[in-house]
Order: structure tokens, then C-alpha cells, then sequence
């Protein structure tokens, strides 16, 4: 799994999502390109926001249990996966608008580097290791930007 946290990594998956445009379309699922955008800043929301509603202590005991391992793992996300209902972007959006906002939070997060994420609780699995941070951060961005095409 490539290292986020690593500037030129950082510096690719920007790349790639300047190579997106209004027009690109989905290999599969049903976002469209600003949806998706919206939808990968979701992660970096959880970490520099309060916009999200932590979950209680049994859904995040279900989350820790079932689903942790899935997001943090290096196994690839499947085509047309569950998505969590926080996730879930059924407006649409503004292009520019949500590219500008997911690089911004791209960028924040290598600068802040892995010592800020190294035993950083996350907003649904209680304490995460560098490793499972990256892992949740670039294994999100690569499946999306994968699914439309760069």
C-alpha cells in the first residue's frame, strides 16, 4: 500500500484527481464525479471536523468489530461495496468546489504527517496505528479515483 503521509505520494493521487473533469464518468456505482469527491472528504471530515455525529457505544463497538478490519486492512474494497450512511452523497455538487476541499485535505494531512496519526483515535474505531491510518486514507482515494479511470 503506498504511504500518503509520503509527499510524493501525496503529490500522485492530487495528480490523479486533477485528471478528473465534470465529464468523467463511473466504471460502476452510481455517484457521479462531484458526489464522489464529496463522498472521499467524508474520511478527512470525521478527523478535522465536528460535522459528523460520533457514533454511540454499541454501534461503534459493531463498527470496531465488523467493519474496522475492512477499512483499514490493504485488501481492496469490492465494486459496488455497502456504503455507511454518513458516506452517502445523493445531492449533487459543485466540481471545482469539492476538488478544491478534498486536495486542501489531502494536502493538511500529509503536512501534519504520521507522527500527528500515530495512536490518533478515529471518529468509528477507537485508536488507529500509522499503518491503519494510511491504509483508510489512500485504499479510499485509489478505489474511487480507480473507478473513474485515473
Amino acid at each position: 500500500m503506498k504511504n500518503i503521509f509520503k509527499k510524493e505520494v501525496t503529490e500522485e493521487v492530487i495528480a490523479r484527481i486533477n485528471n478528473l473533469s465534470t465529464t468523467s464518468q463511473a466504471s460502476w456505482g452510481k455517484m457521479s464525479v462531484s458526489q464522489m469527491l464529496a463522498h472521499c472528504s467524508v474520511t478527512y471530515e470525521m478527523v478535522y471536523t465536528d460535522k459528523h455525529v460520533k457514533p454511540n457505544a454499541f454501534t461503534r463497538w459493531i463498527l470496531k468489530t465488523f467493519v474496522k478490519n475492512i477499512v483499514v486492512s490493504e485488501k481492496p474494497y469490492a465494486k459496488n461495496g455497502k456504503t455507511a450512511p454518513q458516506f452517502i452523497i445523493s445531492d449533487e455538487r459543485d466540481f471545482e468546489k469539492e476538488k478544491q476541499q478534498l486536495v486542501a485535505y489531502i494536502v493538511k494531512t500529509q503536512e501534519l504527517g504520521e507522527s500527528y496519526f500515530d495512536g490518533k483515535e478515529s471518529h468509528s474505531f477507537g485508536k488507529l496505528t500509522i499503518k491503519e491510518w494510511n491504509n483508510s486514507f489512500y485504499k479510499h482515494l485509489d478505489h474511487h479515483l480507480t473507478q473513474f479511470g485515473v
